[in-house]
């Protein structure tokens, strides 16, 4: 499915639909019962901890229980899947990532869901943050060191990424294209192996989350190239962006954002928006960001955030396009 004006305006619409008339929605008693937020991954993941995190602050502010529900399978397709067939009274909401609406239309042909028609988009909530890590022995000290290396000898470098077409497998892949390498990329089961196979030395590079990476650099046992986003990371200060780096072209952004079903009520999703940009402010969410390697979202209304996942999509076809990447 690609994006077209039409698809992107039928998205937008879904963000403001009015409910009709004499719904108990439009009368301001949302919620009065429990909210469940979908989290289309394991226990314990990011997704999953940022989900937790939003449900604490809005069970407090509401009075009313906001519930977890892990439904994971099929790279998000599962639980993306039973949010989108939901009722849209705003019970039931997904806590999405870039994958779930941006990249899997591109990797899997027979998705049973439009994530443009099939969702309403209420928020971003984080940004996260990616960093480009190698041994701390490595023969390239930069990122200009290890372009040249890529050139010099293409094939050779290695990288470990977390799965095909998973977030270190799309950074790797925008790194050749903004680069002009080929890097050969080597497929783990998951974040762990492939940060485990830097650190044993199977292969040279980890393009992955700051969460994952992080502690292996205090401690001395992996070195950071770059930072992968628009903006350096508050837990590596003194590491340059990409773009700081060399290749100014480069940006990449994974995050979380709140979707629900398509044609939900105008009063519940501005409520929602309005609420999670209280919610974001707190300063012992924001705290727990930090220490997560989380960034504040830029996309907090649904308008911008239904631009971010048509721009994301956009990019991310080009890129699955051009690396000839499938979905195993």
């Amino acid at each position: 499915m690609q994006f077209t004006r039409r698809t992107f305006a039928t998205a937008l619409a879904a963000a403001t639909l009015v409910a009709g008339a004499g719904s108990a929605l439009a009368q301001g008693s949302y919620p009065d019962k429990p909210v469940r937020i979908v989290v289309a991954f394991t226990p314990g993941g990011p997704t999953d901890v940022v989900a937790r995190l939003i449900a604490q602050k809005l069970t407090t502010k509401w009075g009313q229980q906001v519930i977890v529900d892990n439904r994971p399978g099929a790279a998000g397709v599962i639980g993306s899947e039973a949010v989108a067939r939901s009722p849209a009274d705003g019970y039931t909401l997904l806590m999405a990532t870039a994958g779930n609406l941006t990249v899997n239309q591109h990797l899997y042909k027979n998705m049973k869901f439009d994530p443009v028609k099939d969702f309403t988009p209420i928020a971003q909530t984080a940004g996260v943050d990616f960093v480009l890590v190698t041994q701390p022995n490595a023969p390239f000290h930069d990122v200009k060191e290890l372009v040249a290396a890529a050139k010099t000898k293409p094939g050779t470098v290695t990288s470990a990424t977390s799965g095909n077409g998973g977030a270190p497998h799309l950074a790797a892949a925008l790194f050749e294209n903004e680069a002009g390498v080929d890097l050969n990329l080597v497929p783990y089961k998951g974040t762990a192996d492939a940060v485990n196979a830097v650190l044993g030395g199977q292969t040279q590079l980890d393009f992955d989350a700051a969460s994952q990476v992080v502690p292996q650099i205090k401690a001395g046992k992996l070195k950071p190239l770059a930072v992968l986003g628009a903006k350096r990371s508050p837990l590596l200060p003194g590491v340059p962006t990409m773009a700081e780096a060399g290749l100014p072209k480069y940006n990449f952004s994974n995050w979380f954002g709140l979707v629900g079903p398509a044609h939900m009520p105008r009063e519940v999703v501005e409520k929602l928006q309005k609420d999670l940009t209280e919610v974001l402010k707190d300063p012992e969410l924001h705290a727990r960001y930090q220490m997560l390697g989380l960034q504040a979202p830029t996309a907090t209304s649904a308008a911008q955030f239904a631009n971010l996942i048509q721009a994301d999509s956009a990019k991310w076809a080009s890129t699955i396009q051009l690396a000839h990447i499938a979905a195993e």
